[in-house]
């Protein structure tokens, strides 16, 4: 099954939160996305219909190996894209914006590209 762009969010969402807390519920997810009640409800069910996402008697979500295996593909994109942009001089509000938007369509050979080039060039390295 593919993934939608709003899935990955969600899925990122829910990892973000989960590496925080522990503890997510749909209510968290709502606050920290700023989504309505019945917009989570209706995503949570597609990426539980989906296999990404499971939700224990008391409201708690999982992710699947799949659904992690996809937050973290995000999560990753999303801070070296965050991290590249800024180095080049974007101001951080800027980057964080226009990487949420690279994430989901760079290819995984660019964005495997960007990545070497980021570790070669990065102060660390």
């Amino acid at each position: 099954m593919h993934i939608q762009e709003s899935g990955e969010m969600y899925l990122e969402t829910i990892y973000i939160l989960s590496e925080k807390t522990g503890a997510v519920r749909s209510i968290d997810v709502g606050e920290y996305m700023g989504y309505s009640k019945p917009s989570v409800s209706r995503a949570v069910g597609i990426l539980k219909k989906g296999g990404y996402l499971l939700m224990d008697k008391d409201g708690y979500l999982t992710l699947t190996e799949s659904g992690l295996a996809v937050a973290k593909k995000i999560y990753e994109r999303h801070t070296l894209l965050t991290d590249f942009l800024i180095r080049l001089g974007v101001n951080e509000k800027t980057a964080v914006e226009d990487a949420c938007k690279i994430e989901h369509d760079i290819s995984d050979e660019t964005f495997d590209a960007l990545k070497k080039h980021a570790k070669m060039h990065s102060p660390s390295a």
